[in-house]
């Protein structure tokens, strides 16, 4: 039976991060999931709208991501904390479904080559913590997919969590914004080199699908073919395709790499597509012992 471990799952309640807190319960783990909404609503990340039983064994907590005295006392004695956040598109997508923003004004905010609510963390001095975002601002990539990483590793430190997971990604896609895959890979970069006391992991995942969201089958398809055509033509259009041009994997499949990874002490820096399908076999192995 495997050692007891207690995991911080920051974005918990997400399509990766429940998933995540899944494969940690199933190895008997302690498991807290930090999350603005506390519990997932489950019709979303999975199935189902009733809570599967695995999810009677995870905390769902409340708290702002960018306020640190809201979580800081849960990150006391854990053994590894995960940042699974992020968004995709900028844009507000809601007020254009609701009418409220035009379709041409929500895609010229997504595609905006800068928002100016952040400063960059390379530049940025001791001391000058990003701010939280104000109540009814646009989240941004910088905001979400790099400074919220870097400040909860932070706090991770000064909590003196050994092992600091990063869920980034293979890479952009044609069809999002080059700040989408450069806020992440900034990220990697101010974690690696500001907080060298944690081992620091980089998950590097491709598209994700599951047939609890089956709009995600068939852009897999389309993925993976996009992979075999990419692989047969050596990779050259591996910078134009991004993430697209990587073979897909399913969402199970990475949370089960994931949790492989933070326990296994040889596992640090980015982790690339292969490596997470080989970490996934070593714990599918795992199980059948």
């Amino acid at each position: 039976m495997s050692t007891s471990k207690r995991l911080i799952v920051c974005g918990g309640n997400g399509f990766l991060g429940s998933r995540i807190c899944k494969a940690a319960v199933n190895r008997g783990w302690d498991v807290t999931s930090i999350s603005r909404s506390g519990e997932p609503q489950w019709q979303h990340v999975s199935s189902s709208s009733t809570p599967p039983s695995w999810a009677h064994s995870v905390s769902w907590e409340r708290a702002d991501i960018f306020r640190p005295a809201q979580y800081i006392s849960l990150l006391q004695g854990a053994d590894y904390v995960i940042h699974s956040m992020g968004i995709l598109l900028e844009a507000d997508y809601k007020g254009v479904l609701s009418g409220k923003q035009s379709p041409i004004a929500g895609l010229q905010k997504a595609f905006s080559a800068a928002k100016g609510q952040s400063p960059n963390p390379l530049e940025r001095k001791s001391g000058n913590e990003p701010s939280p975002p104000s109540s009814g601002s646009q989240l941004t990539y910088e905001m979400m997919n790099r400074d919220s990483a870097i400040l909860l590793a932070k706090e991770a430190e000064k909590a003196k969590i050994g092992t600091f997971g990063y869920i980034s990604a293979a890479g952009g896609a044609p069809v999002l914004p080059s700040r989408y895959i450069t806020t992440k890979r900034e990220a990697e970069q101010v974690i690696a080199d500001e907080f060298p006391q944690m081992r620091s992991i980089f998950f590097r995942p491709p598209f994700m699908y599951d047939s609890s969201r089956p709009f995600t089958v068939p852009m897999a398809a389309m993925t993976a073919a996009g992979a075999m055509f990419n692989g047969l033509t050596g990779g050259v259009l591996n910078s134009f395709l991004g993430a697209a041009g990587a073979k897909p994997l399913k969402a199970d499949l990475v949370a089960d790499a994931v949790v492989e990874a933070l326990q296994d002490a040889e596992v640090s820096g980015p982790i690339e597509v292969p490596q997470m399908e080989e970490l996934a076999s070593k714990s599918w192995r795992r199980t059948m012992v």
